[in-house]
């Protein structure tokens, strides 16, 4: 998440706990003006603008007289303005989340965002089928508006508004900040947005620090050894967003962490579902074990018919070692190699295009059949060919068991408008049906690999 360093003094929502800087040189009626502040002006300097869907604009720009600094703003044609300093490198970031990012203009506890109407947990949980994170509402949300934090009691304090030239980001949340709001309210213009309608922060049940969870507990919750959890300082970006950084290190909302728990199990749950030991006692996919243990029963079998017929052939081996044992070494390089990324006997990457493209075939004929209106009830079953590749792909590729479902519910919502739901359906009727796989263990990983929206209804 893009961390905010301060405030402008004419942003509408003022983050709690920065400062404010006096941001009068910013023409903020222009956004091409504000772009060409920076764009292409000299080394290091950069602008940007663009115009949002719906009405309204971004603009980005390189701070000349401090340029590790950047400005950002948001300006809503509904809900007024957003002006925020952050640092120079988070420019691109902060822009692809305000034009693509689906998660709202205004970020508050680690990535809970507000999108004008509503407040919603950080985006965790990606949905496949709609090539987007899923937006999980906030419950019991309360939006705190700047009336709100400025009718709460006064404490002695003298704040300033920054200048830029000489400014440095806090190290943490100024003390007295609601004296701080205060200056910026007294800097208001009679045209401008009313304090009731500027929002400042959110409060909810679950954001009650007292009930935040440390690493441990998100292991706990996430049903992993302690050291099955990315560490902080070395993995960051593998964890959730945290709602607060401790001395002791992150903590996370329960709600948050629940998201990410969840995240972790449909990413890795495929995998480890669809594994099995090897002759080696090691942990492989489920279809990289069959053909290993196929070919050292074939390896193992000739390999007895040249003691038998051939006792002083040149396949004569010594005596002490095994015959299954040599057979299994023998036999499992070619059983990876059948399954290899690089440089296997099969291209797994077109094998996943071919079932993507045989299911949609037979989603087309469902949809002629029924005169191009196709209907979760009426779509045929998928072929039983089909089914068994599918089962082959999986059960070798495990870890793409969800883009695969993802791809195919994608695609038949985009070319034949069907429901994420109704595919959904159809992949778990047709597997039931003629995969090889049992049907305790395709619940649990079409549980995973569905997208949340193909996900069977709970009615």
């Amino acid at each position: 998440m893009v961390q905010p360093v301060a405030n402008g003094l004419r942003t509408d929502h003022p983050v709690p706990g920065l400062p404010f800087i006096n941001d009068e040189r910013l023409p903020l009626a222009n956004p091409d003006a504000i772009e060409r502040t920076g764009r292409n002006q000299g080394d290091g300097l950069w602008g940007r603008t663009d115009r949002l869907d719906g009405g309204g604009w971004v603009a980005f720009t390189t701070e000349t007289k401090n340029r590790d600094y950047a400005w950002a703003v948001h300006q809503h044609p509904q809900y007024g303005r957003t002006v925020l300093l952050i640092h120079d490198d988070d420019m691109g970031n902060l822009h692809h989340e305000w034009m693509y990012g689906r998660s709202g203009f205004l970020y508050r506890h680690g990535g809970y965002w507000w999108d004008g109407e509503s407040w919603h947990r950080p985006q965790q949980i990606i949905d496949l089928a709609y090539e987007a994170y899923q937006a999980r509402p906030v419950a019991d949300a309360v939006t705190v508006t700047a009336s709100d934090v400025l009718a709460q009691p006064a404490t002695p304090h003298n704040p300033r508004v920054a200048k830029i030239a000489d400014f440095a980001a806090p190290e943490g949340p100024l003390p007295h900040w609601r004296e701080h709001l205060a200056l910026w309210a007294s800097h208001r213009t009679p045209d401008s947005r009313p304090l009731d309608q500027c929002t400042v922060d959110l409060k909810a049940p679950e954001l009650d620090p007292e009930l935040f969870v440390d690493r441990a507990g998100l292991a706990q919750i996430a049903c992993l050894e302690p050291d099955e959890v990315p560490h902080p300082k070395y993995s960051r970006s593998e964890l959730p967003p945290p709602q607060v950084e401790t001395a002791e290190g992150p903590r996370w909302s329960r709600p948050v962490a629940q998201d990410w728990a969840e995240k972790y199990q449909r990413t890795h749950g495929p995998e480890k579902l669809l594994s099995a030991k090897t002759a080696y006692g090691s942990n492989h996919p489920r279809g990289l074990v069959d053909d290993h243990n196929r070919l050292t029963k074939i390896i193992s079998d000739r390999l007895k018919d040249a003691d038998r017929f051939q006792k002083k052939s040149r396949f004569a081996r010594h005596r002490s070692m095994d015959d299954e044992q040599q057979a299994a070494d023998l036999a499992w390089w070619p059983a990876v190699a059948l399954s290899d990324h690089t440089d296997g006997f099969i291209p797994l990457e077109a094998v996943r295009t071919t079932i993507v493209q045989a299911v949609l075939g037979g989603l087309a004929q469902s949809a002629e059949l029924t005169g191009g209106t196709a209907n979760g009830k009426l779509l045929g079953d998928i072929s039983r060919d089909v089914v068994h590749l599918i089962d082959w792909y999986i059960q070798r590729e495990p870890q793409m068991a969800r883009p695969l479902f993802g791809d195919i519910c994608l695609d038949a919502r985009l070319r034949f408008n069907l429901d994420p739901q109704d595919v959904g359906d159809l992949l778990r009727r047709s597997l039931h049906l003629d995969s090889t796989i049992d049907g305790q263990t395709l619940d649990v990983l079409l549980g995973l690999a569905l997208p949340p929206s193909a996900q069977a209804s709970e009615d």
